[in-house]
C-alpha cells in the first residue's frame, strides 16, 4: 500500500520485564518458570531485540515486591545493574531505564546514569517516575507517599538538578588542552539550593557522548503533563485511540510551550500489547488463555470485576453490547494505579463509544495498554497505521511470554516493517538521540548556565 511517511522513521522499543505481561507467563509449560532470577533471560531477550534491529528494551522499576504471587515477580533486578551487564553483552540497543526521583539522591543517579550513557557509548533513556504506590514508600520511609503535588514539585526539581549535573563538566574534543585539564569554566559548579534538594556540584563524570541521557516521562495527570511539557523528550503512555493519541500529543505541545520548548520537542511512545497468530483468530484464542479467560465472555466478566475494584461507583451490571459510559471510568483522586490507564479507557470510551465485548479487545488487563491482536500482517499494519498518520513517533512493545513472543515479532512483524520501509534494517545511528531524531543538550544548555 502506499504510504505518506512522515520523516522520521518509526522507532521500536520491546518490555523485557520478568517472564511477559500475562500472569500465566512466569510457569507456562516449556519455559524455566525462574527465568525472571536469570540474567541469561534478559541478556537473550536484549540480543532478539537487537537482532530485529529494535531501538531499545526497556524496564520499568518496582522496587517492592509485588503483593499478587500469582503473577511471577515483575521487577526483580535493579535496571542500572541490568543494564550495566547487558551493555557490556550486547552493542547496539538501547535501554529505557526506569528510576524513581521520589526515592533517589539527584547526584548519586546523575552520576550512575552518566557512566553508563558514556560506558555504553550513548544508549540511555532515563524514564523518570514519581513513585504512587505505598508499598514503595514504605522501603524508603515511615512518613508515606507524598501527595501528587508534592511529588511532581520533587520531581520537577530533581530533573532540573541532574541536568545541570549532566552538563557541568566539559573535557574537550580534539587536542590535549594546554594548562589545566579543567577550570571553573569547564568545570561548574550548579550551587542548587531548592525545596528538596541542596546540591554543589559539579558532576566528577564529564559531558557524554549523547550530551545527556535522553529523558523519558509516563505521567498523564495535569502535573504530569506540564512536567513532561518542560523535561520530558519522550513520553511513554497509555494510549488506546487514534484520535486521543492527537489530543495528548496536543496537551504535550502546548505545555512544552509554556516552557520555552518548540513545538514537536516531545516524541509520544506508547505501549502496546501484542498478540500474535497465524490468524486473526488464533490471536484472539491466545489473549483469552494468556488473560486466563476461558473465552470472550470470561474477558467481558474479568473486565468488569477489575473496573469495579477501581471504581465502586461502577455499575453492578452491564449488557456487554450496549454503549459504556465516559463518566463510568472517571480517575479517582486516591487510586493507586496510575492516572494515565484510568484516562486512557476513559478517552476511548468518549471518542469511539465501546461496548464492554468491544473494549475487551482494545485495552490490555491490569496493565491498561492498546491491543493488538492479528497475524504477523494484521499487526504491522496496526503499528504503522497510527505512525503513518503523525499519531505517535513509534512504539514500546509488551508481549505476553517471554522471551518467545519477542522473538516471534522480531522474526515474523520486523521484516514487514521493513520491507514497507518504515523500520531500518540496520541501525542507523550510535546513540539513542540520533535514532529518535532528538538534538543534543550539550550547547543550548551549557550556554543557557554560563
Amino acid at each position: 500500500m502506499s504510504i505518506d511517511r512522515p520523516v522520521r522513521r518509526l522507532t521500536l522499543a520491546a518490555s523485557i520485564v520478568g517472564s511477559g505481561v500475562s500472569a500465566k507467563a512466569w510457569n507456562w509449560p516449556g519455559t524455566k518458570w525462574n527465568r525472571f532470577a536469570d540474567f541469561e533471560h534478559y541478556r537473550r531477550s536484549a540480543e532478539l531485540a537487537r537482532s530485529g534491529n529494535l531501538d531499545a528494551v526497556f524496564v520499568s522499576d518496582h522496587p517492592a515486591l509485588q503483593r499478587d504471587a500469582r503473577r511471577g515477580p515483575g521487577h526483580l533486578f535493579d535496571p542500572i545493574v541490568l543494564f550495566s551487564a547487558i551493555a557490556s553483552a550486547v552493542p547496539d540497543i538501547g535501554f529505557v531505564l526506569t528510576a524513581s526521583t521520589s526515592y533517589n539522591s539527584p547526584y548519586n543517579l546523575a552520576r550512575r546514569l552518566a557512566s553508563l550513557d558514556a560506558i555504553s557509548g550513548g544508549r540511555v533513556i532515563f524514564n523518570a517516575v514519581a513513585n504512587f504506590n505505598p508499598d514503595i514508600a514504605a522501603n524508603f520511609t515511615a512518613s508515606g507517599l507524598l501527595d501528587r503535588d508534592d511529588r511532581y514539585r520533587k520531581a520537577d526539581e530533581f530533573l532540573e538538578v541532574v541536568k545541570k549535573l549532566w552538563l557541568s563538566w566539559d573535557t574537550p574534543d580534539g587536542p590535549e588542552p594546554q594548562g589545566p585539564l579543567w577550570d571553573e569554566t569547564t568545570a561548574r559548579t550548579i550551587d542548587h539550593h531548592g525545596e528538596f534538594f541542596d546540591v554543589r556540584g559539579p558532576l566528577n563524570v564529564p559531558v557524554g557522548p549523547q550530551g545527556h541521557p535522553v529523558i523519558s516521562q509516563a505521567g498523564a495527570s495535569a502535573q504530569g503533563i506540564d512536567f513532561a511539557g518542560k523535561h520530558a523528550e519522550i513520553v511513554y503512555a497509555a494510549l488506546l485511540s487514534k484520535q486521543a493519541a492527537h489530543e495528548y500529543a496536543a496537551q504535550l505541545d502546548a505545555a512544552a510551550q509554556r516552557h520555552g520548548r518548540p513545538p514537536g520537542s516531545i516524541r509520544l511512545f506508547p505501549g502496546v500489547n501484542v498478540y500474535l497468530g497465524d490468524s486473526r483468530a488464533e490471536a484472539l484464542r491466545r489473549h483469552e488463555v494468556f488473560s486466563g479467560a476461558e473465552n470472550e465472555d470470561g474477558l467481558i466478566a474479568a473486565f468488569l470485576t477489575q473496573q469495579r475494584s477501581f471504581n465502586p461507583a461502577f455499575p453492578k451490571s452491564i449488557d456487554p453490547d450496549i454503549p459504556l459510559k465516559p463518566e463510568w471510568f472517571e480517575p479517582q483522586e486516591d487510586q493507586t494505579r496510575p492516572i494515565g490507564f484510568s484516562k486512557a479507557v476513559q478517552d476511548l470510551v468518549r471518542i469511539e463509544q465501546p461496548s464492554t465485548r468491544e473494549i475487551v479487545r482494545r485495552v490490555g488487563g491490569a496493565g491498561g495498554h492498546r491491543l493488538v491482536i492479528g497475524s504477523p500482517k494484521e499487526v504491522a499494519d496496526q503499528l504503522v497505521d497510527w505512525w503513518a498518520d503523525g499519531a505517535v513517533s513509534g512504539f514500546n512493545a509488551h508481549f505476553p511470554l517471554l522471551p518467545d513472543d519477542l522473538e516471534r515479532f522480531v522474526r515474523e512483524v520486523v521484516p514487514i516493517l521493513q520491507a514497507e520501509g518504515v523500520f531500518p534494517t540496520g541501525y542507523d545511528a550510535p546513540t539513542i538521540r540520533g535514532r529518535f531524531g532528538l538534538p543534543e543538550p550539550t550547547a543550548a544548555v551549557t550556554e543557557e548556565a554560563a
